[in-house]
């Protein structure tokens, strides 16, 4: 039964509340359900509508853009205000394992043992796992989580369990639906990693590559892209840095970075999200433009 909008707002309300940290309020909360989070979930509703398929929605924008919170905040709304089931995951939990990083630093190039950039995902366990959530034979499936404080994926029984089958995927991830360039893009360095660590040009060259063709393949599971613009890449490590300080109060005993690092660890993910923002309405279905602030300013369909 579709809830009336009165009890969406209490539950949402509260829901809310919990997901904030302390000293970080989330401000103008009813604002956000009203201009952003009711349209969007109307807008993904619609989309199931058409057939009743399970549908794959892409979310895609810069590390720290606030992507987390939007997917957990989407399928409480698609749940109590549609009772659409939804399953969440993050491009980041299918990291290939440190080992196998640890292969390709040693096979393809150095760079590979940080993760993060293309190639550095297991694309086809993602496809396995996207087509099994969409059986219409459901079984249980398991989904992999990997733990950042350790830079490894967990072991299988820390994995998400997923027991009903889902109407709506949302699949995330700062590199979601990126395409790749041409190598004469590429080839000029852009930031200290590229100029001191990839002089011969081989970790760009390998990077794009997959995504002209691994990743190519498996972004064509996907049935609607929505992308976060944030004004300018400064804002990405402003937001990562944050993103930390939050880690810092919510996960006792995990390791976190300093600024200086989280500073280096942004360079890996530059190129292609300088290359997403760019070119976001060629790749996106809706934009959703940020702000400074870190508030959502409009939403734009294609």
């Amino acid at each position: 039964m579709v809830k009336t909008i009165h009890m969406i707002k209490s539950d949402y309300l509260k829901f809310v509340k919990r997901k904030e940290v302390a000293g970080k309020p989330i401000v103008d909360k009813l604002g956000k359900l009203n201009k952003f989070y009711l349209p969007l979930s109307e807008w993904i509703y619609s989309i199931y509508k058409k057939d009743n398929k399970t549908k794959v929605i892409g979310l895609s924008g810069g590390q720290g853009s606030g992507k987390s919170t939007i997917t957990s905040i989407l399928k409480y709304i698609l749940k109590k205000k549609y009772n659409l089931n939804t399953c969440i995951f993050s491009i980041d939990d299918f990291y290939k394992t440190k080992l196998e990083r640890k292969k390709m630093s040693l096979n393809t190039h150095p760079l590979f043992l940080t993760r993060g950039v293309p190639g550095t995902h297991d694309t086809n366990l993602i496809i396995k796992t996207i087509k099994k959530l969409k059986k219409q034979k459901f079984k249980n499936v398991s989904i992999p989580r990997f733990d950042k404080s350790i830079d490894d994926r967990m072991i299988k029984k820390k994995w998400q369990k997923i027991q009903n089958p889902p109407q709506i995927i949302i699949f995330e991830g700062w590199c979601v639906g990126a395409k790749h360039q041409k190598n004469s893009q590429i080839k000029k360095p852009l930031n200290f990693i590229e100029r001191k660590y990839d002089r011969n040009f081989v970790w760009r060259k390998t990077v794009n590559n997959a995504l002209k063709n691994r990743y190519k393949k498996l972004f064509k599971e996907i049935d609607r892209l929505i992308y976060l613009k944030v004004p300018s890449f400064n804002y990405i490590f402003k937001w990562r840095w944050d993103q930390e300080q939050k880690m810092k109060l919510t996960s006792k005993n995990k390791r976190t970075m300093s600024k200086t690092q989280v500073k280096e660890f942004i360079m890996y993910y530059e190129r292609i999200t300088k290359s997403m923002i760019k070119n976001f309405s060629k790749i996106s279905d809706l934009t959703i433009y940020l702000d400074d602030k870190h508030r959502s300013k409009k939403m734009k369909f294609y």
